[in-house]
C-alpha cells in the first residue's frame, strides 16, 4: 500500500490545482482532450460518452443506498430529469450522471463536480470507522475522460523513468488524480510510486525499483 493509501478522496482539493491542465500529456493526447465536440440537440455531444462505450451495469445491492443518496442530493440542488448509472472502472466505482444540460453541475474545470463528490462521500461515510465506501461522481463522462488522460500520463512517465534511469516528478495534482496515477502503475515490475510534498503542492514521484 502506498504511503497515501491511494490518496483518500475526502482530502481538500484546492482550486489553484484543479485549474491547472494535466501536465506531461503526449501531444496527441492533448489534441484529443482539447478539441471541441460537435453539438447535438442544442448541447455539446460528449466524445466517448460513457453510456455509449460502456455496457450498462446493474447497480449492486451494496451501492443502492449510495445511489439513492446521490439522487436526493441532486433533487435538492434542483438538478432533475437526469439518469444515474453505476459504472465500475479499474480505478473505482463511478456513478455516471446523464441529462440534457449538466454544464452547471460540472463547473469550471470540474470544480463543482469535485465539490459534489467530496460532500457526497462525506455524508455517505459519516460516523463510519470501518467499511467506508467511496464512489466517484461523474457527469457526461468528464471525470472518466480525465482519468484516461492521467493513465496515459502514467504510462508516458513510466517509459521516461526507465529510459532516463532516474526518478520522474509529476506536477502537483489533486488527491483523486494522484490516486489514479498510483493505481495505473501499482503492479508494474519496473517502477514504484510515492507522493511527496505538502498540499497543495503534493505530487507523484515515479522511481525505478
Amino acid at each position: 500500500m502506498f504511503e497515501d493509501e491511494f490518496e483518500r478522496e475526502d482530502e481538500g482539493q484546492p482550486p489553484e490545482i484543479r485549474d491547472r491542465e494535466i501536465p506531461g500529456q503526449a501531444s496527441e493526447t492533448r489534441g484529443r482532450s482539447t478539441s471541441r465536440s460537435p453539438r447535438r440537440n442544442g448541447r455539446r455531444a460528449v466524445q466517448g460518452d460513457v453510456a455509449q462505450r460502456q455496457p450498462r451495469h446493474a447497480v449492486p445491492e451494496s451501492a443502492e443506498p449510495a445511489r439513492r443518496l446521490l439522487e436526493e442530493i441532486l433533487e435538492r440542488m434542483g438538478v432533475t430529469q437526469v439518469q444515474i448509472e453505476y459504472v465500475p472502472r479499474s480505478e473505482g466505482e463511478y456513478f455516471e450522471i446523464s441529462g440534457p444540460d449538466l454544464a452547471m453541475l460540472i463547473g469550471r474545470h470540474g470544480n463543482t463536480l469535485e465539490a459534489l463528490n467530496l460532500i457526497f462521500n462525506n455524508i455517505l461515510n459519516a460516523g463510519m470507522r470501518a467499511n467506508r465506501k467511496y464512489y466517484t461522481i461523474d457527469a457526461e463522462g468528464y471525470r472518466a475522460r480525465r482519468a484516461d488522460q492521467l493513465k496515459n500520463l502514467a504510462l508516458v512517465t513510466l517509459e521516461r523513468c526507465i529510459r532516463e534511469k532516474k526518478p520522474q516528478r509529476l506536477e502537483p495534482m489533486l488527491p483523486s488524480e494522484r490516486k489514479i496515477v498510483h493505481l495505473a502503475l501499482a503492479e508494474n515490475q519496473f517502477v514504484r510510486t510515492e507522493s511527496e510534498g505538502i498540499e497543495p503542492e503534493r505530487r507523484v514521484v515515479v522511481h525505478l525499483k
